[in-house]
């Protein structure tokens, strides 16, 4: 969420950032509403402090034979000023939640503006591969090697499922052993949440209310028609925000670094173009996630750490791939920077997401009440949180096996993740 007084004292320059991301922001209105409200609230403590004096002296008066009747009187006129003040404050306030909580957080100043157009490749690692032969695309090579099975994938969960077997199932769980052992290596805590969460975390994460819809929804039978009170996490990401809601944490314990393993359930996936079948989109997909809490002038490097910690992942993977700095437009919501490291898809002569290593800044700290205690004695500040996958294996499994595959069909294990495979090398077909 904004800061409110940045937008009370310089709204042109909060519309201005808002207009980077694609978002059209009038504040005009909203700020008649504030000043509205924050003189009625002056004015309505102004009748309580009266009520409260007259509330003391009418004892006294009642006591020394003096006519209390005009008090009494003035009392229930002040009781009824008081009601349709405070009705009115509460009507103001829901409003101005309304309006802040739909607001995407402010780009960062290096940012450029507009959409995906716009992104910027900062960054490539490893070569990418050339065939002498026609490659194959992923899920035929998955489907030839007995790794993955789609068709009882569909049968079971339906369009973007899918069912790892044998070697698969093992290929995918080292990959995650990988991950874990690299985040262990590095001092992350691992963190296993509950997969089931609740409104407040989805609100927390910048996810809700505009994005709800987003998630899958659980609601009691009786309430079917009361909304929803928890949903399935689609990412880590929103459990960990969560985390330390509503603390004030001493600053000598920041940073707090997690990683955190989960399926990731998504609504919104499915096959949106024919090569992007497989793996690419699916409704539940295996991923690590990095979290970090920290002091606001820590945040850039911060984010740098994630940024080169996601990297050196695919690096060692010893996968084509590179690193983009995102557009204002191309950023969620709730992020003022993020950087996407991609790796190569041979089939699909594309570049696709593995993770997105973003800066929230104190966004998400507003919502969740998160907050620091300075060691100077200072008062409690905001939080900065920031987040990046390490790793998403829906799109790292296939390019594992497209960019590594061979003109006999089969495919090479990367070295890294042969000691969890039996220090088998290659998998080769049937």
């Amino acid at each position: 969420m904004l800061d409110i007084n940045l937008i009370r004292e310089n709204p042109q320059l909060v519309q201005e950032k808002l207009a980077r991301k694609g978002f059209a922001a009038d504040f005009a209105a909203f700020l008649q509403r504030d000043a509205e409200r924050r003189q009625l609230i002056h004015e309505t403590e102004k009748l309580k402090a009266e009520r409260n004096k007259t509330s003391s002296d009418i004892p006294r008066l009642k006591k020394a034979g003096e006519d209390i009747v005009p008090l009494l009187a003035r009392m229930k006129a002040i009781g009824e000023q008081i009601k349709a003040g405070d009705e009115r404050i509460t009507e103001l306030d829901e409003g101005q939640q309304a309006f802040l909580e739909v607001l995407p957080n402010l780009p960062a100043d290096d940012v450029v503006a507009g959409g995906k157009e716009n992104n910027q490749v900062v960054a490539s690692g490893n070569c990418k591969p050339s065939f002498s032969f026609q490659p194959r695309h992923h899920v035929d090579l998955c489907e030839q090697l007995g790794l993955i099975d789609y068709r009882r994938g569909a049968l079971l969960g339906g369009s973007g499922f899918w069912v790892y077997r044998g070697l698969g199932a093992r290929l995918e769980w080292a990959l995650l052993n990988f991950f874990m052992e690299e985040h262990l290596r590095d001092g992350y805590e691992m963190i296993l949440p509950p997969h089931i969460l609740n409104w407040q975390c989805g609100y927390t994460a910048g996810q809700f209310p505009k994005f709800k819809d987003d998630v899958f929804q659980l609601r009691k039978e009786q309430d079917e028609d009361e909304g929803f009170t928890h949903f399935i996490l689609p990412t880590a990401e929103t459990a960990l925000v969560n985390m330390h809601r509503d603390e004030i944490i001493d600053e000598t314990l920041l940073p707090l670094r997690y990683f955190a393993y989960t399926p990731c359930y998504r609504k919104e996936a499915g096959s949106y173009r024919a090569e992007e079948r497989g793996m690419i989109r699916g409704h539940q997909f295996n991923k690590i996630e990095m979290f970090q809490f920290t002091l606001p002038h820590l945040a850039e490097s911060a984010l740098q750490e994630l940024v080169g910690k996601a990297s050196r992942l695919v690096e060692k993977l010893g996968l084509h791939y590179r690193v983009s700095k995102l557009a204002a437009g191309d950023c969620s919501a709730a992020m003022r920077k993020t950087y996407d490291i991609e790796v190569w898809i041979p089939s699909m002569n594309d570049y696709k997401e593995v993770s997105s290593a973003s800066d929230a800044g104190d966004y998400q700290a507003r919502r969740g009440n998160m907050r620091y205690r300075p060691t100077d004695g200072g008062k409690p500040a905001f939080l900065h949180t920031l987040n990046a996958s390490g790793l998403a294996t829906s799109r790292i499994f296939p390019a594992i096996i497209e960019q590594n595959q061979q003109a006999d069909g089969s495919v090479l294990i990367p070295q890294v993740l042969q000691k969890w495979l039996d220090g088998q090398t290659v998998i080769k077909p049937f």
